[in-house]
C-alpha cells in the first residue's frame, strides 16, 4: 500500500513551523481519528491520519515522525502487535487510546514498550499534556547520535538543522526528512522505496531527483559523493562520520 492510499490526510501543515512535531495517529474509526486530528493540528502539531497498521506502515517508510498514536483495536492487526513490531526497530515514542481500561492491559501495553496507555474516552487536554509530557521526555533522553557529522556540514536531527561551519544550509521539508531516515541507520544502504514519500511525485524517480538536490547542498562534487552515496541495486547510503 502507497503512502497515498491512507484513508485520511495529512493536514495542511504549511501555516505551522517545519519544526512542528509530526504525529502519526492510527485509528480505525474515522470519526475519532478526524477529530483527535483536528484537535492535535490546532494545537500546533503536524498530523497524518491512517486507519489501520498497513497504512501507518507505508506512511512510515517515506515520512519521519515524532511520536505515534495507536488505538488497540484495529482489524487484521491490532495496536498492540503494530507497536511490537515497531519496537524492534525504532524508539519512537508510542501513546496507545483504547476503549480498554483494565489493568491487565494496560501493563500488556506498558510491556510491549509504549510510552503511555490512554483508555477512552479521555479528556482532550489531558490527552494534549500526555502528548506534551512523552514529547519533552523524548528530548531530554535523545543522546549525542542526535547530530550527524560529514565534514564541515553538521546536521541536528530533533531540530532538522543542517549546518556549515556554523551557517544555515536552507532545506526543504522533503530534504529534512531524508536526512532523519539516513540517521535512523547511518552507514547502511536504505533502498529506494522506503524513501519514496507520499503526493503526485511519490515514486522512486522523484527520490533520485531529491537525492540530486540534497548533494548539491551536502558535497563539494555531487558528480563524485563521498557523504550521500549510491548503492548499486539497493538503494543510498549516507556515511556520516
Amino acid at each position: 500500500m502507497s503512502v497515498r492510499a491512507i484513508h485520511g490526510s495529512s493536514r495542511n501543515s504549511n501555516q505551522l513551523p517545519d519544526e512542528a512535531p509530526h504525529i502519526l495517529v492510527v485509528d480505525d474509526d474515522q470519526r475519532i481519528r478526524d477529530l483527535l486530528g483536528k484537535y492535535l493540528y490546532d494545537h500546533g502539531y503536524r498530523i497524518t491520519l491512517a486507519k489501520d497498521a498497513a497504512s501507518a506502515r507505508a506512511a512510515m517508510r517515506g515520512l519521519i515522525f515524532d511520536m505515534l498514536i495507536l488505538d488497540v483495536t484495529m482489524p487484521d492487526e491490532t495496536g498492540m502487535e503494530f507497536a511490537k513490531k515497531i519496537r524492534q526497530q525504532s524508539q519512537v515514542p508510542i501513546l496507545m487510546l483504547t476503549a480498554r481500561s483494565e489493568p491487565d492491559d494496560r501493563i500488556r501495553g506498558l510491556e510491549t514498550g509504549v510510552d503511555d496507555y490512554v483508555p477512552k474516552p479521555c479528556e482532550p487536554r489531558e490527552l494534549l499534556l500526555r502528548i506534551n509530557n512523552i514529547l519533552k521526555r523524548a528530548e531530554i533522553s535523545a543522546d549525542e547520535n542526535s547530530e550527524l557529522h560529514m565534514g564541515s556540514f553538521v546536521f541536528h536531527v530533533a531540530r532538522g538543522e543542517l549546518k556549515r561551519d556554523g551557517e544555515s544550509i536552507k532545506l526543504t521539508e522533503r530534504e529534512r526528512d531524508l536526512l532523519r531516515l539516513f540517521a535512523q541507520r547511518p552507514g547502511a544502504p536504505i533502498p529506494r522505496h522506503e524513501l519514496a514519500t507520499s503526493g503526485a511525485n511519490g515514486s522512486e524517480r522523484a527520490v533520485d531527483v531529491q537525492i540530486n538536490r540534497l548533494r548539491r547542498k551536502l558535497e563539494s562534487d555531487p558528480s563524485n559523493p563521498v557523504y550521500l552515496q549510491t548503492v548499486r541495486g539497493k538503494g543510498y547510503i549516507l556515511h556520516a562520520e
